[in-house]
Formats: structure tokens, C-alpha cells, sequence
């Protein structure tokens, strides 16, 4: 019985990246020796045992047969004569077959090692085109790697399109879809998850709501990268630089999805796409059974976003319709997450990414100030339910015209200060 340290562990130590989780192999042994040492088995499909201190993984050594297409058609043979060679073949890319032996030798029987020097993602064997996951890990290791120079070699990505072309990516089941997509947000720069997608032709099977945005133009005014599939994965990288938050960046990711609906003889307009993204963000959704806080954000961020970067422009009564419509009142962390995407899609531009967005600030300003009034005293003496919403938009009127009179003030006399 021998263990193994594999995997992401070694990978990532040699790339001199944060080490997270920490998996092993164990060649040699039987479920029953696992469980007699006081390893808890967690594994369904194969066999799986945390370590009864450290809670680490141990898997058996194994090795693995399709058997019907998809993510589940595999038979999988673990027992003691599986070598490590063998269950390291399995894997998906070199630089995930490595593995280390207790004295700290470096055991890569498939080149792993020189392909992280070369800083390329390669696949292990052809294999590797029986799992249909595994185009979007490539896909996320290209997102989590970029900034250090990693490229897809070039027979991973025909083989990737093949696999495409054969109906692999059809067979995903949505949650496994959703999982890798949340960790693909979760990266610094999520955008080369979503070229990747698009270059090997998956993501018009799993994201064609993304995918009709490549070649639509914008006015150029507004959008110097014209195309909208561009702005929309600048806006996603911002708003990765702008917040760690994984609605937020969902939120931005879907914000334009409506000018891939837009009529063709309107363009570069896109006037009425928000009205157009509304169902094709519910669609995604339901499709990949997203969480519902994912698609309520989207949706509202779809809903507003034009008005908050209209906001010094904006009439009072059109901001109050703001602030309730989006229940900025009684939800106002939900509304700073709108304001982050909303800041995340005016900055996600070419030449935009250093630019000033008071929109937000001026927003939260008046939100801080209609959540301050003291509605008690204000009703005292009303029983109407009419007059008392008379009375109560009145005062929030009223003291949003007040407080956009401060805020003109104030940027004024900073302007002359800074003349």
C-alpha cells in the first residue's frame, strides 16, 4: 500500500501559486483495508475516503471505461493492481497527471512538468475525449492561467472541437454545467473561459445566448470595441476587478444578452434590449438551474441598468421609481450590487476601465437619505391608505430633489477647487 500525493497540489506548487486542496492516490489497497486504518468512504461512483485527522482525500488508484456518452457513462475498476501510471492516464491534461512520492520524488510519467515550463494545456491521452466536462475545465484552466502565458495546444482544441462536432457537449448534465461556470466566475479574469468556449464551438451548444453576441456592433461612441461579445466579457473582467462577489459578476456576464435579439436593421442601436434580455437570462437560468439570487440580480441589473447611468439626467420621480422598483429601500445590499454591475458595465469599455462613475455614489447618496426619513411622524393624523402614499412619495420626492441640489453643489465646488 503506497500513497500518492497528485494532482493541482503539485501543479499549482510549481507554478508557485496558493496550494489549496490536497488530494492523494493510495496504489495497493482494498476499501476494506481503507475503512480498518479509520478512513471514512464518501465516494458513490468510486472509492473515496477522507483521512480520519486532516479530512484530506484519498482515492484508490483506478482506471476508467465508457460505457454510454455523457458525464456518468463510465465503468470504473478500482482494486489493488491498478498502478499509478495507470490511474494518472485517466486524468485530463499533464500538468494534473503529476504526482509526489512520500520522499518528495517527482513521479510525470506524461511530460506535465515541461509543459508547465512551456506554459501549455495538453491533454493525456485520447481518452480524453470521452468526458465532456473536461472541455469546460480546459476552458476554466485557460481563464485561471492566462496571465501567466497558458495556450490550448493545438491537437487539445481539434480535438475539443471534434468532440463538439460529435455531440459530446449535449450530453452535460445542467448542474455540472452550472458548477464549472461558478468557478469559472470566481477566477481573476473570467474572460478566457468564455473565448475558449466560443473557439472550440461549445459555447453555442451551452451559451448560444452569449455566442449571438459575436459580430454585433455598438455605436462607437459609446462602445470603442464595437462588438458586443467583446464588451460584454470586458464588462465581466471588471467586474471581477471591482468585486468578489460571483452575483455581481453573473449579473454583468448577462447585463447585454438582449442585443444579440436586437433587429439587425436597428443596429448599432440597440434601443429596447433590456426588453430583449429579460427571457433569454430567464432561459439561461432555468436551463442550468442557476440559483434564483443569480438570475433576480441579472434581471434587475438588465431592468435598470440605462437609468442609473442616466441618473444625473433623471428626473426625481423617475429615480424614486428606481429606488422602488429595484426594493433598493428594503434591500439596499442588493442594490449596491446593482450599482457594482452597473459600474462594471460603463468601465468594461475600451478606454473606459480608469474612468470616474459618480452614477453610483450620487445613487447611494439619495438612498441614504429616503431611508432616513422618519415615515411615524410624517403620517401623523393620516388613516387614508391614498394619503398616506401621497404624503410618503411627496417626502421622498422632495428630498431627493434635495439631495441631487447638494451633490451638484459639491461637484461644482470640487471642479473649481480643482481648477
Amino acid at each position: 500500500m503506497k500513497t500518492y500525493l497528485v494532482g493541482g497540489a503539485i501543479r499549482d506548487r510549481l507554478l508557485r501559486r496558493p496550494v489549496g486542496e490536497r488530494d492523494f492516490v493510495v496504489v495497493g489497497a482494498s476499501p476494506e483495508q481503507m475503512l480498518k486504518q479509520g478512513f471514512t468512504q464518501v465516494g458513490k461512483d468510486f472509492p473515496v475516503f477522507l483521512h480520519p485527522e486532516t479530512k484530506d482525500e484519498y482515492a484508490l488508484a483506478r482506471t476508467e471505461r465508457k460505457t454510454a456518452p455523457g458525464y456518468h457513462g463510465f465503468k470504473v475498476h478500482a482494486d489493488p493492481s491498478v498502478t499509478l501510471e495507470q490511474d494518472l492516464l485517466r486524468r485530463d491534461l499533464t500538468i494534473n497527471a503529476l504526482a509526489e512520492a512520500p520522499d518528495g520524488t517527482l513521479i510525470d510519467p506524461y511530460g506535465g512538468r515541461k509543459d508547465l515550463a512551456d506554459r501549455v494545456l495538453r491533454h493525456i491521452s485520447p481518452a480524453f475525449a470521452e468526458d465532456p466536462v473536461r472541455i469546460l475545465r480546459v476552458a476554466r484552466f485557460a481563464a485561471r492561467y492566462a496571465d501567466l502565458g497558458f495556450k490550448v495546444a493545438a491537437e487539445t482544441l481539434a480535438l475539443m472541437r471534434q468532440m463538439v462536432r460529435n455531440g459530446e457537449v449535449d450530453a452535460l448534465v445542467p448542474e455540472r454545467v452550472w458548477q464549472e461556470l461558478a468557478k469559472a466566475l470566481a477566477e481573476a479574469r473570467p474572460s478566457p473561459f468564455f473565448e475558449m468556449l466560443h473557439e472550440c464551438g461549445a459555447q453555442a451548444i451551452l451559451f448560444p445566448e452569449i455566442e449571438r453576441l459575436y459580430g454585433v456592433p455598438q455605436p462607437a461612441q459609446w462602445h470603442p470595441e464595437i462588438d458586443s461579445a467583446r464588451h460584454t466579457l470586458l464588462t465581466l473582467d471588471m467586474a471581477a476587478r471591482l468585486s468578489p462577489d460571483p452575483e455581481v459578476r453573473f449579473a454583468a456576464l448577462a447585463h447585454d444578452l438582449g442585443k444579440g435579439a436586437t433587429p439587425k436593421e436597428a443596429w448599432p442601436s440597440h434601443r429596447g434590449h433590456e426588453h430583449y434580455g429579460l427571457p433569454l437570462i430567464e432561459a439561461l437560468c432555468n436551463r442550468f438551474r442557476i440559483p434564483n439570487r443569480f438570475r433576480d440580480l441579472a434581471l434587475m441589473v438588465v431592468r435598470y441598468h440605462h437609468d442609473i447611468h442616466s441618473a444625473f439626467e433623471l428626473r426625481p420621480k423617475t429615480i424614486l421609481g428606481v429606488l422602488t422598483g429595484s426594493d433598493a429601500l428594503r434591500r439596499p445590499e442588493r442594490f449596491e450590487q446593482l450599482l457594482l454591475a452597473c459600474e462594471a458595465d460603463y468601465r468594461g469599455r475600451e478606454g473606459f476601465s480608469d474612468r470616474a462613475y459618480p452614477q453610483a455614489a450620487l445613487f447611494l447618496d439619495i438612498l441614504e437619505a429616503v431611508r432616513a426619513i422618519k415615515i411615524g411622524s410624517l403620517l401623523a393624523g393620516l388613516s387614508d391608505p391614498k394619503q398616506i402614499q401621497q404624503r410618503i412619495q411627496q417626502r421622498r420626492v422632495a428630498v431627493i430633489k434635495e439631495q441631487l441640489r447638494q451633490d451638484a453643489f459639491t461637484n461644482e465646488k470640487n471642479a473649481t477647487e480643482q481648477q
